[in-house]
């Protein structure tokens, strides 16, 4: 099953890499993301934990957002200096986590084609799982503002493949279309680093090996990490943020769904988005 393959093992903290790591061949594609893997795992070993009762401190269902798609190896430079300025998510001694997110759209495409749009008021409606402890989600997206999200979810069962009638009130309350309208359009699935910020009011999302799958169709970013800073207020105070500008690493619209839609629906248009491949190919190739 394509799940299973894409994300069958799983990382920790660092206490017991070597019998984690022996992975079977869907995951250990390459020695270079072997490699990568390894030390991002290394990092995450170095930083102090934080559990899931700290994180609700900085919960952040309402915030700004900003992204950086960036090479895994600029991504490990960048965070060199910044472990005593930071804590991880630790569960159950896992640092690294696996996610599996399932995108829900109209047939034809009306999401992909708001968020093509631009403006306020853009939405994405998926299905999550955590896969290293079996949570499940379905989530609601709303983009108010170009700098404002707003986040509600309700916890599932399972992982969902369809969309129900018994999800008719949440969705009612936080979408303006009926269920019946949305139906599966993309799969997603990364590994996801989460630090807390010791200062501030901040979380940082770092995701790893990006992975798409629709019908009989896949792709892959190679190399390739999104980093997202999840704050309230104007982020000035961002350690991550502070040194990515060092870096001279600029913030960058970076939507997985619309990318990944791009990518395996030739018929859709896509032409709004083809600035943003020419500049993720650019990233790949180190220019």
């Amino acid at each position: 099953m394509f799940i299973e393959q894409l994300y069958n093992s799983k990382v920790t903290d660092g206490r017991e890499e070597s019998r984690r790591l022996e992975s079977p061949p869907g995951f250990r594609k390459s020695v270079e993301e072997f490699t990568s893997l390894w030390r991002f795992l290394r990092f995450a070993s170095s930083v102090e934990p934080i559990g899931l009762d700290g994180l609700q401190d900085v919960a952040l269902m309402n915030r700004r957002e900003t992204k950086y798609v960036l090479r895994e190896d600029d991504l490990l430079d960048a965070l060199a200096p910044l472990t005593s300025r930071y804590r991880v998510l630790e569960i159950d001694g896992i640092r690294i986590h696996r996610y599996l997110s399932l995108y829900f759209d109209t047939p034809s495409f009306f999401l992909y084609h708001r968020h093509r749009a631009g403006g306020k008021h853009r939405y994405k409606v998926r299905a999550r799982e955590y896969s290293d402890t079996s949570l499940a989600f379905l989530e609601i997206k709303h983009k108010i503002s170009e700098l404002r999200t707003e986040k509600n979810r309700i916890q599932t069962p399972q992982f969902l493949t369809n969309l129900s009638s018994e999800f008719d009130e949440f969705v009612q309350d936080h979408f303006p279309l009926p269920v019946g309208e949305l139906e599966p359009k993309l799969l997603n699935a990364y590994r996801r680093i989460t630090l807390v910020g010791r200062h501030n009011p901040e979380r940082v999302t770092l995701d790893l090996g990006p992975r798409f799958h629709a019908g009989d169709g896949h792709a892959t970013l190679p190399g390739i990490a999104i980093a997202e800073v999840k704050y309230d207020g104007n982020g000035r105070g961002s350690d991550f943020m502070r040194r990515m500008r060092e870096m001279g690493i600029r913030p960058m619209g970076f939507s997985k769904y619309c990318v990944g839609v791009s990518m395996l629906y030739p018929q859709v248009k896509n032409h709004y988005f083809r600035p943003t491949m020419r500049t993720v190919r650019k990233i790949m190739q180190g220019d």
